[in-house]
């Protein structure tokens, strides 16, 4: 069994949920869809869109609709994890932030972070895999100005539903297509988001000896 079996099993049946929600609840699929797609539900927009696109090129949907109700969806589920980070996060690092090597400083570095940088970060936050699912909650923590947030949010995600909606009518009955090459894609995520967890453990330890060696 590949590395790639179990992801592709799961991928699968997140494919399945999606195109039946679709089938099923029409707009209000999409909206619902990108909503959870916004928070820590790992609802592929990969997926979601090229569907939605297809179905605009069926005729069934048109594409002004599609787009709106998907931006809808992901600001909507944006805002709840943005305000989950807000009111709960810093509560979230005191209890649980040494197990994952996150302390008050971090969460301070996080906040200057936002305050200088936060349009670019949540713009294009939004267009890379695993990082969309949690920049509305970090973003949160950061506590960076709401209305800054929901308008780089819309402009983000905005584009990036439109982008793959639109691959997805160009390619017809072929919009699988754009989600073929999806399990080498996530294989590369894992390796690189490991890479990061474990050049940002060896930064905090190494900054704790510093400072207990003070």
């Amino acid at each position: 069994m590949s590395f790639l079996s179990p992801l592709s099993a799961i991928f699968a049946a997140i494919g399945s949920f999606a195109l039946s929600t679709i089938n099923m609840f029409g707009y209000g699929g999409i909206f619902f869809l990108m909503m959870l797609e916004s928070m820590v539900v790992p609802v592929p927009s990969e997926l979601v869109m090229p569907f939605a696109g297809f179905l605009i090129e069926k005729g069934q949907f048109t594409f002004l609709f599609v787009i709106v109700a998907s931006t809808l969806g992901s600001i909507v589920g944006s805002l709840i994890f943005y305000y989950v980070g807000k009111t709960g996060g810093h509560s979230l690092v005191e209890k649980y932030g040494k197990y994952v090597l996150v302390d008050h400083e971090d969460v301070k570095k996080t906040e200057e972070w936002f305050t200088k940088r936060g349009d670019l970060t949540i713009f294009f936050g939004r267009l890379i895999p695993v990082v969309r699912h949690l920049i509305s909650f970090i973003a949160g923590i950061g506590r960076m100005n709401v209305k800054k947030f929901t308008l780089y949010t819309v402009i983000g995600a905005g584009l990036w539903n439109t982008i793959l909606a639109y691959l997805g009518f160009i390619l017809g009955q072929h919009w699988g297509e754009v989600n073929q090459y999806s399990d080498q894609i996530s294989l590369v995520i894992v390796i690189l988001l490991i890479v990061l967890v474990l050049y940002f453990a060896y930064r905090h330890i190494k900054k704790k000896k510093k400072v207990a060696a003070q």
